[in-house]
Formats: C-alpha cells, structure tokens, sequence
C-alpha cells in the first residue's frame, strides 16, 4: 500500500510541476469553514495558526493531493473514501488551490470559483490578525454613485465614482474634504 502510493505520488506529482508533501499534522484543530466556501460547506476550513484543510469524497481515487502555495499536499483516504488533508501555515490573504485527483487537477467544489491566471479556480482566504479593521461595521454608512459627465477636454463622456458620508443630504452646509483618486495611464 505504501508503494502504492509513493509510485501515484511521484506520477501525479511529476505530471504538475509542484513537489509532492506529506500532509502536516494539525498545529490547532481550531479549523472553521472559509469565508470562500460554497454555502453550507465546512470544507475547506483554516484554523488560528493558517493552517488550510480541505476533503473530498472520492472512494474510486487512488491519489489526491491539496495543491497550495506551489507544494502539494499528499492527503489520506479514509474507510469511506473521503479524503483529507493539511497543510503547512500560509500567508495571510487570498490564495488560488486545486485538487489533483490521480493527475487530474481540478477545483474544489467545496469552494467559490474565481477567474485569476487565465483561468477558473478554487480560492481561499487566509484571514488576517486585523481583518477586523476591514470588516463592514454597523455603523452609519456613506453612499457610492456612478456619475457620468461631459469633458470639454476630451470631447466624449467620462465617468466618475463618488462617496458621500451618510449625513451628506442632512447636512447641506457643511463642507467635506475632497480627495481625487486617478487610475494610472
């Protein structure tokens, strides 16, 4: 069995480029689902020391590894063919993973999908020790418009994007700082 699988592993590794790892012992199994899992998913999770976790049911399988980060992680098959799998700490924020499945890489679905590479993907969010400072609060919150208008200079209709704080329409006397942000040409 062993050989077994040392000769898949070396296979299917050898088919992707990345090396082929053992899967790591868990340094916290602290794991929650992640933010980018497909609705009602608990897999992939990632626990407090960044730690990714995925699994899959594929009982037919002979090899499955969790490719993150440029390593592939070997994961194990247990009684009713659902693989598991651990890998090592990973930065903070968001990373783009497959599966390979006896060679074939292909995307978790137990995850969101999205466009990165040139191509559709498994992707999963690392968070941060301050993703609270990024987070949407329960505060009052300003407004985003879509403005379009006339450029003189350019001769052609222009768009622009502006905020307004919340108390912008209650307060009409008030005056506010403007900040420009321009796209780089």
């Amino acid at each position: 069995m062993a050989l077994a699988s040392l000769t898949a592993s070396a296979q299917f590794g050898a088919q992707r480029g990345n090396p082929i790892v053992p899967s790591v012992a868990a340094e916290a199994e602290d794991f929650k689902p992640a933010i980018t899992n497909q609705e009602n998913k608990q897999f992939p999770a990632v626990n407090s020391k960044r730690q990714v976790r995925a699994q899959i049911t594929a009982p037919q399988a002979t090899f499955v590894g969790l490719d993150i980060a440029g390593k592939i992680y070997e994961m194990t098959k247990d009684e009713n063919g659902v693989w598991t799998g651990t890998s090592e700490p990973q930065d903070e924020g968001f990373h783009y993973y497959q599966l390979n499945i006896d060679g074939a890489n292909v995307p978790d679905p137990n995850s969101l999908y999205y466009y990165g590479a040139s191509r559709w993907g498994s992707g999963i969010e690392i968070p941060s020790d301050d993703q609270d400072f990024w987070q949407v609060k329960n505060v009052p919150q300003g407004t985003m418009s879509e403005v379009f208008y006339w450029s003189t200079y350019t001769e052609q209709m222009r768009r622009c994007h502006v905020y307004l704080p919340h108390e912008y329409f209650t307060n009409p006397t008030k005056k506010y700082p403007v900040m420009y942000l321009q796209h780089g040409m």
